[in-house]
């Protein structure tokens, strides 16, 4: 996918790296066994630890552990048997310790490798750094008072995994489907529940800019605390866009650090990019290395479930969908299960078209996800075999599916109220043709004469007269039969 920014002297490549922020899903916290539920009053989930009270020492969450091995073989990636957490030392108010337990040498997750599905459909791999822990900050409340800041430390402490990517990705929409891949791949894991709008994924994104062809990495400006796929992609082009701009003007690109604005669609500086040796990284003296048994990473490779890759070329060979259709299906594992259930012996083919169709749309524009859905898997199932045996037709399966979408209701007993099983006996549809015929014999000749599209009216007249009951392949091939069409 060809992306580039022309300029006075020639195009420019973008080169963009993301660093995603996922909070584990825990009960606890990382260092502490206080609670990590979301909107929680302000300082009620916090615990000594979490505080930086004197003399308080961190315990390692085993199970936040686990999650970020689990993570990383769901990334395809290297798990390091020993890690170590250091202190990366900084200063924030709602930073209560004056540094954030990190990993930064000897990180948990090394190198991996996540698949793209690109809209020609070709895929990338892109390439994934490493993945490490470390504990979130508290976080700095600056519209609660005129004149003050307060300090909520609810989330302080709380374990999240940093993602960093290779510097792969060339474009806005690659960055986005990137994001929309790694949140897919978290919430089928159970790692991360990938919500953006709570804060608990969020992306951190390294741009830079270079001559098309070049193969050399220039100055990179990095993006901070960007909460949606919308905003990561227009941060990238207008960040893209402003360093070209510099650059065709004779000026340079100054490492820092910046905001993306979204109101007036423009990144602003926020402070100077720090360097490693800014934050002093050292071994955190209060926690030992964590060394993990090659028993322990094989225990928790054999509880990963299937994942989206897998899915979808499972979907593929068994189901016989297109690899486009498996795509939009296991993107998030709520759809992938209520197709399987509403596919269940029956055709996928067409399974897939009302989930991604009807479904999808009816969902859409009553602000439901599908685990909200008013149709269960088994009632869309259940419409399905209603047109497979014939008692209803597809135009009347829409209908159906409107009222079940908004009532709930079964669909054959829907049908049975409405009265709107399909007119399947072969006399009874035999006589309204005749009827139609011989009430429109220049029409008829019409068609008899070779005009093939005219049968198309009387197919209309036919369905108007049974009230749309008629089965329309029948109603089609006696009609043919008929007229000779």
């Amino acid at each position: 996918m060809s992306y580039l920014i022309s300029g006075e002297s020639g195009d420019w490549e973008v080169v963009i790296g993301l660093e995603i922020h996922a909070q584990i899903v825990s009960q606890a916290k990382l260092f502490s066994g206080a609670a990590t539920a979301f909107g929680a009053g302000p300082n009620t989930q916090v615990s000594l630890v979490d505080a930086a009270m004197p003399g308080m020492l961190p315990v390692i969450n085993e199970y936040c552990v686990e999650q970020a091995v689990k993570t990383g073989l769901g990334l395809k990636a290297k798990i390091n048997l020993h890690s170590v957490f250091e202190r990366k030392n900084y200063f924030y108010a709602d930073l209560p310790q004056g540094y954030q337990i990190s990993q930064y040498a000897e990180p948990i997750v090394g190198e991996g490798t996540v698949v793209l599905d690109m809209p020609d459909g070709e895929t990338r791999d892109i390439g994934i750094e490493r993945l490490h822990m470390e504990q979130d900050a508290g976080k700095s409340l600056h519209d609660q008072d005129p004149k003050r800041t307060f300090i909520d430390l609810n989330r302080s402490g709380v374990a999240l995994m940093e993602i960093v990517s290779k510097p792969d990705l060339r474009s806005p929409e690659e960055a986005g489907i990137y994001l929309r891949k790694i949140r897919s791949i978290l919430r089928y894991l159970g790692t991360c529940d990938g919500n953006m709008e709570q804060g608990s994924m969020r992306a951190d994104v390294n741009v830079s800019v270079r001559p098309a062809g070049s193969d050399a990495l220039r100055t990179r400006t990095e993006i901070k605390n960007v909460n949606s796929v919308r905003f990561v992609m227009q941060a990238i082009e207008h960040e893209a866009e402003r360093q070209v701009e510099a650059y065709e003007a004779g000026g340079e690109v100054v490492q820092e650090t910046r905001l993306f604005d979204a109101a007036k669609n423009e990144t602003r500086p926020m402070r100077a990019k720090e360097y490693a040796h800014d934050y002093r990284y050292f071994p955190d003296p209060d926690l030992l290395p964590l060394v993990l048994a090659d028993e322990d990473v094989e225990r928790i490779r054999k509880s990963l479930p299937e994942l989206p890759d897998d899915k979808k070329a499972r979907f593929v060979s068994d189901y016989g969908l297109s690899a486009y259709d498996a795509g939009v299906l296991v993107a998030e594992r709520e759809t992938a299960d209520y197709f399987e259930t509403a596919a269940k012996g029956r055709d996928a083919k067409q399974a897939a078209n009302w989930v991604t169709g009807n479904l999808f749309g009816a969902l859409n524009k009553a602000g439901k996800a599908i685990a909200e859905s008013p149709v269960p898997p088994g009632a869309l199932g259940g419409l399905l075999d209603l047109m497979a045996d014939d008692t209803i037709s597809g135009r009347m399966a829409k209908d159906v599916f409107d009222e079940m979408f908004e009532t709930g209701k079964d669909p054959a007993a829907i049908v049975a109220d409405k009265g709107l099983e399909q007119i399947t006996d072969t006399g009874e549809i035999e006589a309204v043709v005749a009827r139609i015929i011989a009430e429109n014999p220049d029409q008829a000749d019409d068609v008899r004469s070779g005009n093939d599209k005219a049968i198309g009216w009387f197919v209309g007249q036919v369905m108007k007269a049974t009230q749309g009951k008629a089965n329309p392949k029948m109603v089609n091939d006696l009609l043919r039969e008929k007229l000779g069409g």
